[in-house]
């Protein structure tokens, strides 16, 4: 539970003035000592993380936040970094105390409201100074707590339990509507040296695993070994995935009947929104030489050679635009002041941060008046695949928090009807008779058009090789007149895939 990552996590946020007793509220929740706790104002600096299990939401981590009240230029530093964590807040807890409930506590909420956050008003040193009765008749839920004794806290975590948002409850998938239990999905994964060592990405961990939620098999390739991969297939596969880097090889050798898209264009739909990311990518069509271009990588890994946000994304957008874009990169959640200045903004995949927090970028740009779209959908313009890339989708529908996708088509295609005949036979057929198969589509379908006849010709003619081989075992398992039983060839009950 310790290792989920954050970005799989419940975001709770404490809010409020100084003094209000955030910081042992927060203590209080997670039963540690984790946040200072002084007398003196202004004891919280920076925002405290801390990361738990909270039965039966499951992981959250909670985000102690300096007083928005606070005073001088550094108070005014700290209260810039308490306000950029209700970008990323899924739940927010505004707390006020024997003070009173004012503008402040307004202020917070109708910005947590505005961003669409659940609120939940926290009348903290209740022992002091009992809850406000107007505060109480508010329109959003309101909990008496006394952090230091532990009273209310059961009726405060009720509360988060209840107003949860609808998607952590339920969260979608990340292939949901695309692939369904039974297909094959192909990833094609390159190892090259952004590839962590001893590991794959977060991205493709992730497909991984929604794939056997859903009950789908997984091939995974490397793009040199992809048209092997497909080649060994008994039917199409439902999907390819790849990395976006490799969407212009990958293209080249994946069908074009075959659904096709990215890892990074899959994560811009579970942690975005995928119809804004898409007319954002239409953007780059109107991209001039000289043009800002705002490139942000997430993630703070150190940069290496041929790096794709400071290197390969910047050539391929120059050659697009056929000239040189003023780009700035930045890393992390630095997000510049003058952004009204730039045409575009290219965001990667945010597979380390909550979708809130992605959702609030896309929102800050759309009131700025800049295009916003994502790594995978900017390589896939750039490469001239973006139709494709997209594709698999279907029809996008704007609903106003995502892209509602309706996939123009559950089931994978057939290569041919004729090859039918290899996928209707039993899982153990017997060698003969499929190989016979085998070579009899391969001579029985000249009369077929030349397209159709090509496709059987790549399914078929890479596996016969390999059938061969099995015959080969096959005759020299069985017993030789007047001899013993069979020696058993290694592997032999394994079922082959083609």
């Amino acid at each position: 539970m310790q290792a989920t990552p954050r970005g799989l996590r419940l975001h709770i946020g404490l809010f409020g003035r100084r003094n209000v007793g955030k910081s042992s509220l927060l203590n209080a929740l997670v039963r540690q000592q984790v946040a200072i706790v002084s007398e003196v104002a202004g004891t919280t600096t920076d925002p405290v993380e801390k990361p738990m299990e909270l039965l039966p939401l499951g992981p959250v981590v909670f985000i102690d936040t300096a007083g928005v009240d606070d005073e001088g230029h550094l108070g005014a530093l700290r209260i810039e970094k308490t306000r950029r964590i209700l970008d990323r807040t899924d739940l927010g807890l505004v707390v006020a105390a024997d003070d009173g409930w004012g503008p402040f506590e307004d202020e917070l909420v109708a910005e947590l409201t505005r961003r669409g956050t659940p609120v939940i008003a926290v009348w903290n040193k209740a022992d002091l100074a009992p809850m406000p009765a107007a505060l109480s008749a508010r329109a959003f839920p309101c909990v008496a707590t006394v952090a230091a004794t532990g009273e209310g806290l059961d009726a405060l975590r009720r509360e988060l339990i209840r107003l949860a948002p609808e998607d952590w409850i339920n969260p979608p998938s990340i292939l949901g509507g695309l692939v369904r239990a039974g297909d094959t999905v192909v990833l094609v994964i390159p190892i090259d040296q952004e590839a962590p060592k001893g590991r794959i990405i977060l991205p493709q961990v992730q497909v991984i695993r929604d794939l056997l939620d859903l009950g789908a098999w997984c091939v995974v390739a490397k793009e040199d070994a992809l048209a092997d991969a497909l080649a060994s297939l008994r039917c199409a596969p439902a999907l390819v995935v790849t990395d976006s880097q490799a969407f212009a090889q990958v293209a080249a050798i994946v069908p074009a009947e075959i659904p096709l898209t990215g890892f990074s264009i899959l994560m811009s739909r579970w942690k975005g929104d995928l119809s804004e990311f898409a007319r954002g990518a239409r953007a780059i069509g109107d991209l001039k030489p000289g043009d800002r271009v705002l490139i942000i990588d997430a993630c703070t890994h150190h940069p290496i050679t041929d790096d794709i946000a400071r290197e390969k994304l910047p050539r391929w957008l120059n050659q697009h635009v056929g000239g040189d874009l003023a780009i700035t990169n930045s890393q992390g959640r630095d997000w510049p002041a003058d952004l009204p200045s730039y045409k575009l903004i290219v965001h990667c995949g945010a597979c380390m941060w909550n979708r809130r927090e992605m959702l609030s970028r896309i929102m800050l740009a759309r009131e700025a008046g800049v295009p916003i779209t994502n790594f995978g959908m900017a390589i896939a313009w750039s490469l001239g695949v973006f139709e494709r890339a997209l594709g698999a989708f279907g029809e996008i529908e704007h609903r106003g928090d995502g892209g509602c996708l309706r996939p123009a088509c559950h089931a994978p295609p057939c290569l041919a009807p004729s090859a039918d005949l290899l996928r209707r036979e039993p899982r153990r057929p017997d060698l003969r008779r499929r190989n016979s198969h085998m070579r009899a589509l391969l001579m029985r379908e000249p009369m077929a058009p030349r397209a159709q006849r090509d496709q059987i010709i790549r399914l078929v003619r890479p596996a016969l090789p390999a059938w061969n081989h099995m015959m080969h075992l096959e005759e020299m398992r069985r017993p030789a007149p007047g001899r013993g039983a069979a020696i058993p060839i290694a592997g032999e009950n394994r079922a082959p895939h083609f």
